[in-house]
Formats: C-alpha cells, structure tokens, sequence
C-alpha cells in the first residue's frame, strides 16, 4: 500500500536490529552489498539495538511465518519485522527493489525511498534453480554469482548438478579418480548433437574439457548461500548418466570394459551394475562426503540394457524377486535411500524414481510434464515441479532460432514459463505435497557464464513470481513490473535477454 511520502536514506542513516540472532549479521551484510554500490560504503550497523527515528530498523516476531515479513517506509524511518532472519533477508531484497535504479551509478549522498507498507511472505516453501555444472563447469565465482540472483530473485534452493556421463565435478577423497579421469573429457562435440548417429560429418573441438570443485570449495559455495538463506542441493548421478564415474572406475560398470568420458551429449546405455554389492559401497562411500541434508540421486534416463545382460543383475532381480529390469531402478533407489535416512539426510530423484517403485518418503522432481508429479502427489510423496513445458530455461526464449545462441530445442518463451499452475490437477489434499517449483538450466550447448545469464534472465523472474505466488495470474501486470527489475540487472551487470521488452 502506497502511503504519502519518502524516506531520505543516507550513507550516514544507522542500522538497528533488534535482535539477538547471530543470522541478523547475515541480513545486514545483505543490505550492505546492496548499498554498497550506492553510497561506496555499507551503513553502521548497531547489533543489538532497538528501533530508532531516522533509522533502518529491524525486529524479530516469533508469531510470523519464518519467511514473512513486514515493510514500512515512513518519512521518518524504515522498520522491518520478520518471523525469523529469512525473511528480514526478503525484505532487504524488496528495498533494493524500492531504490532508484539510477541510484546504483554511486556517487550519490541520499536516495528517496518512497513511503509504503508491505506485509510479503512466499506461498511455496521451495522456490529452486538446477544449474548443470557437468556438461559445462562454472567457476567458485560463477556459482556465487549465480546465488547472488537467486538471492535477488527471493529464490531459496540452489539444486547443483555435479555428476553426468560429460564430467565429474567433485573432488571425492575416498576415490581420487573420479577427478584425476572424470572430471576431463578429451574433447567436445560441435554444434548440435544428432543423437546416436555419429559419422564423420560430425566435428569436435579436440581440445580437453575439464574442472572440478575440491570440497574445500564446496563449503565455500554451502557457505556463502546459506547465508544468502538458500539451502545447496547437490546431485550425484545413480544408476545412469554414470560414464564419467565408469571411466573413472571400470568395475562399477555391467562389463568392467575401460570408457572415456563421454564427448557427446546423448544418453548412454553404460550405467552403474546395481548387480553389485561394490556397487554400493561406492555411492555409499561417494555420498558419506557430500554435503546437504537433501541429497539428488538424479535418476532420470537410465536405460535397462546392460542390466538385461549382465549375469549380476539378473542374479539380483531374482534374489530380490524382481519380474522386471526396470525394477531394479527402484531397489537401487530404495537402497541408497535407506543410507541416507540412516545417516539423517533426505533422497530426492527426477521423476523417473517413481517407475521402479518408491518408498512415501522420497521426493520427486517432476521433468516430463507435470503429470509424474501429480502421480507422486496423489500418493503422498513430495513433490517439485520442474516441468519441461515451463521451467527448462536451455530452450529457446524465441522462436527466431536463427538470431539466438544454439539451444537445446524447443520455445519457451517468459509468457509460457509464467503460466506453470503448479498445482493443476491437484485436490487441496494433494497440493499439501507440492513443496514448490524449480527452474533447470543443463548446458549442454551453454559454454560459458554470460549466456547462462542470457538463458536464464529475465525467465527465472516468471519462474520465482510462480513460486513466491502460484495464484497470480496477470501476465501484463508481470510484464509492467519486470521493466524495473530489467533495469536493476543491468546495473547490477547480468546479461539478460531482450525478448519481453522490445516495443
């Protein structure tokens, strides 16, 4: 609500919180990197402090939702309540987006915020981006910048796609080969992947692809989401998309042959033997060094073939009474998932999980449409929504393929992503289940960070609006406030798509 006035806000204007909570340090950061730009400086900040005239003063109130908030600018002061630092950190980011954006050129001594009451909280408690660092690798640096604009975005959930059949991400001390071989491919394919029929028309870069992330690393991207609020959700391929890990490990595989990390982008029939039990201590020992309390085992793509072969796997399939090679998907899944319970952490899987059989517990991301979501829903498992018709931001946002950068295929446009009903064909009993919505960029044809940036803006706006508010429908409304946020990319230096915005 709009109210008379503004608010003088100076490099010399004090920060007071309220609070005891050490996170609170974490929201102040917050609106010093969001100041900083501005004044040249942050604010002083007085830790513990109650609310002061002509101050930015924020309080705790252990009867709000934890990610709720309240913002009201006065000509005389800013105060914020939140139910807990999460969402005082959510109200930060909407007085960036109170803030002029030509403020953001510097130099300037005071800015007008302009007077208004906010009461703001998301309606989904997952709102997620899926970065695919496998096919191409971003750097420490790239990650972080990559949760700086979900943390813009009020986004909470960085999913981190770390394994494929292209590469290895993750230094994993118990097996050192997983980096020495995995992580470097001896080439890459170029332009489009024709999909299995490779001849000689097909070129390739002949030069090695590599990178990877030690876990020293690692704890510096956990660290430095966790307080921008934004939990990391690392994937570890099983049972497919395992060629790197293969090549890495011969006896993991059906046959024990030696392979190369895979050079081309289409899926492979070579994935773990889940026949045996070395199999398992493997992931095992793979998943007792990754950090998170979701742990995402992919899932997705697994071809039966091998195992319809191998003398291991159908040794399995009887001793376990399975009738069918697709059902060895789901005791593998059932079985790492038993390991991670046991050791306090959660499985999730794309929705392929849910074929083989899964156990209630055991979260589903739903990519082929909707529907293997709903089916998850239904029976009570938690689900994401990340459906290839809205959220797969590798697509093309138009459908003059010849003027974008090569994509995976497919148009999805910002109007399309802002239709996604994440609870359509859902009772009110099931909607309970949808713990929220989820953005993927796989990057097979993304070689590099700026056209990540270019593949993803202004689409992750649509996709966290769908989450924050699933019930909003009002796509010009969208398209009216989005010319803001455009400009604020641009000052805050993110290369965006133009699409939405030529008039």
């Amino acid at each position: 609500t709009p109210v008379e006035g503004v608010f003088r806000l100076g490099a010399s204007t004090p920060v007071c919180i309220e609070s005891s909570d050490e996170r609170m340090r974490w929201v102040a950061d917050a609106l010093d990197e969001v100041l900083q730009p501005v004044f040249g400086r942050g604010l002083e900040c007085r830790f513990p402090q109650a609310g002061e005239p002509h101050a930015v003063n924020f309080l705790l109130d252990a009867s709000m939702a934890p990610d709720a908030y309240r913002l009201m600018v006065t000509t005389e002061r800013v105060d914020i309540c939140a139910g807990a630092p999460e969402g005082a950190f959510y109200a930060v980011q909407t007085l960036r987006q109170l803030l002029p954006v030509e403020a953001f050129d510097g130099g300037v001594r005071t800015v007008e915020l302009p007077a208004v009451e906010i009461e703001d909280r998301p309606a989904m408690a997952y709102r997620g981006l899926m970065l695919d660092v496998a096919r191409h690798f971003f750097t420490v640096d790239e990650v972080k910048r990559t949760l700086d604009l979900l943390a813009l975005h009020k986004m909470n959930v960085f999913h981190w796609h770390l394994t494929d059949d292209q590469g290895w991400r993750l230094e994993i001390h118990k097996y050192p080969e997983l980096t020495r071989v995995g992580s470097v491919r001896r080439r890459t394919l170029i332009g489009k992947d024709p999909g299995g029929e490779y001849d000689e028309t097909c070129r390739y870069d002949e030069r090695p692809y590599g990178g990877f992330y030690t876990q020293e690393e690692v704890r510096e991207v956990v660290d430095y989401a966790a307080r921008r609020f934004i939990t990391v959700i690392p994937e570890i391929e099983f049972p497919g998309h395992a060629v790197a890990a293969l090549a890495s490990y011969p006896w993991l595989g059906c046959t024990g042959e030696q392979y190369e990390v895979r050079q081309t982008w289409d899926i492979d029939d070579r994935v773990f033997c889940v026949g045996r039990d070395s199999t398992f201590d493997f992931i095992e020992g793979v998943l007792d060094e990754v950090i998170g309390l979701y742990i995402h085992i992919g899932g997705d793509e697994c071809p039966t073939k091998m195992w319809e072969q191998c003398p291991h796997c159908r040794a399995r399939m009887r001793a376990e009474g399975l009738t069918a090679p697709r059902q060895l998907q789901g005791y593998a899944t059932k079985r790492v998932e038993r390991f991670l319970q046991a050791h306090g952490r959660r499985l999730i899987g794309w929705d392929e999980i849910l074929d083989g059989g899964v156990s209630p517990t055991a979260a589903v991301m739903s990519w082929r449409g909707t529907e293997g979501g709903i089916r998850a829903a239904r029976q009570g498992n938690p689900v994401v929504m990340a459906p290839t018709t809205h959220c797969y931001l590798d697509y093309y946002q138009t459908d003059d393929v010849a003027n974008e950068p090569l994509a995976w295929g497919g148009c999805l446009p910002l109007s399309k992503v802002y239709e996604l009903d994440p609870y359509e064909g859902l009772d009110s009993l099931a909607q309970r289940c949808v713990l929220g919505v989820q953005a993927n960029l796989w990057t097979e044809y993304i070689p590099d960070f700026a056209q990540a940036q270019y593949m993803l803006l202004p689409r992750l706006a649509a996709v966290a609006e769908v989450g924050w508010a699933p019930r909003r429908r009002n796509y010009d409304d969208f398209l009216r406030r989005m010319e803001h946020l455009r400009l604020l990319y641009g000052a805050c230096g993110y290369r965006y798509a133009p699409h939405p915005f030529a008039h």
